[in-house]
């Protein structure tokens, strides 16, 4: 556990849903009372999940206690509102000194919840209710002054509304969004109402061979367990180019353990538009940019500096926003560092779920294409990020090689699923090596029929 030093100074974080507070407290957490969930530790961090005393409805005391040490990033299993009605909007706040930073709060799909900060930055409130038996990720940056400079912390809180008490059905909310026509490298998301643990191999292959994939044309691909609540299905290669892919469950009225069985979940249906893919070589500092393997335009940039690098690897758009206000406090840089920046970025393609992007940068268009300036995202001219934001679409392919930074993630920061090699993936199946192999007789390990 982290001791009282680690946990001293980081305050406490309130996420407030109607009458409901989730709450990140400058404390250890008491033992589990009955009823409680243990303890654990994430990150460097302790999650402690308490239960309600209210009977019905929305509980009217706080519920769920999280202690933020001295890891590097905090993250914890969902918290459950157990809402009967749907919640009303949320705010998260910092309660004591401090400011919370680029805050993103996602459906189970992936869709953004709008909010709005306050004007001193210690709260967000969602500007839309919540559905009931919904499922929520918040990431956020818990920013506090330090004797020569900032620390913060990375969180990612999970919550959901009116989830099912236990021994109910197990459904599954499938992403993206349906109907829509995403780039190849977008990958199939399965968000589950019950956690199924890697401690039960067996609970999870029935999921898997419930959950379908199918593809026109044909693919071979696999699930990947990214953590007991989240699946990834990805082909082993990217989809192909005008693909329709048809996702549904099969799990409606199947045991998957003793107390838990599958209840009923929509099906998904997307389609993927041509191959697009934007490379920076960041030896020439030149983005190259094809679809369907044709050039369509290079692009001079400039990318992170030292100490700030771009990281390598694979990404996939996340999403398009006209205009971007980007401030160097969102990342760690004190106001009165000579690297500080507050800035409103136009043209802003996102990558990743803590800030980067490709963008218009008319400040630097004397380093773009000879010099390494920026913060970590990727500078371009105004001409050229209009011109790739109107090109790219979600889901498209970002690489960026030859490069100094770290490897993009697999997962928790955007979709780095393609950063891992096919034998690695199947790896996160409870089918292992045998998942995706054509012949196989479960739906979503069959090759895509």
């Amino acid at each position: 556990m982290a001791s009282r030093r680690n946990l001293k100074g980081w305050g406490v974080l309130t996420l407030a849903a109607g009458a409901v507070l989730v709450t990140t407290a400058a404390q250890p957490p008491a033992s589990p009372r009955p009823g409680q969930a243990a303890a654990q530790a994430v990150d460097e961090a302790i999650v402690s999940l308490s239960g309600c005393a209210s009977a019905g409805g929305l509980c009217a005391t706080a519920r769920h206690t999280v202690v933020l040490s001295g890891g590097p990033a905090l993250t914890g299993r969902p918290f459950a509102l157990d809402a009967t009605r749907a919640p009303g909007p949320i705010a998260i706040a910092l309660r004591t000194p401090g400011r919370l930073t680029d805050v993103t709060v996602t459906d189970r799909r992936g869709r953004r919840v709008a909010g709005r900060p306050s004007a001193d930055g210690t709260r967000w409130t969602s500007t839309a209710p919540l559905l009931a038996d919904g499922h929520y990720t918040a990431h956020l940056t818990v920013e506090r002054a330090r004797p020569g400079g900032h620390a913060r912390r990375a969180a990612r809180l999970e919550f959901r509304t009116g989830m099912a008490p236990e021994g109910e059905r197990l459904s599954v909310a499938f992403g993206p969004s349906s109907g829509r026509t995403y780039g190849v490298g977008q990958p199939v998301t399965a968000e589950l109402s019950h956690p199924v643990p890697a401690a039960d191999p067996e609970a999870r292959r029935v999921v898997e061979r419930a959950l379908d994939v199918r593809s026109e044309p044909r693919v071979v691909g696999a699930w990947h367990w990214v953590r007991p609540t989240t699946l990834h299905y990805r082909p082993r290669a990217y989809w192909p180019a005008h693909t329709t892919v048809r996702v549904r469950s099969g799990l409606d009225g199947v045991r998957v353990t003793d107390r838990l069985h599958g209840g009923p979940s929509n099906p998904l249906t997307f389609t993927t538009g041509d191959r697009v893919e934007a490379v920076t070589d960041v030896a020439t500092l030149r983005m190259t940019v094809k679809r369907d393997g044709r050039i369509l335009r290079t692009i001079p940039v400039t990318t992170g500096k030292a100490g700030f690098r771009t990281r390598g690897g694979i990404k996939v758009v996340l999403g398009k926003e006209p205009t971007v206000r980007m401030r160097g406090d969102s990342i760690g840089i004190p106001r009165r560092s000579r690297d500080y920046y507050d800035l409103k970025v136009r043209w802003a393609t996102r990558v990743t779920w803590s800030g980067e992007y490709l963008h218009a940068a008319p400040w630097s268009t004397d380093a773009q294409g000879s010099e390494n300036v920026s913060h970590g995202c990727t500078g371009m001219s105004t001409e050229d990020a209009a011109w790739l934001f109107r090109t790219v679409r979600e889901g498209d392919l970002v690489e960026v090689i030859n490069g100094y930074g770290a490897p993009m993630t697999p997962f928790g920061n955007g979709y780095g699923d393609w950063n891992l090699t096919w034998s690695r993936w199947q790896q996160g199946s409870a089918f292992g090596t045998e998942a995706g192999r054509p012949g196989r007789a479960s739906g979503a390990l069959r090759p895509d029929l």
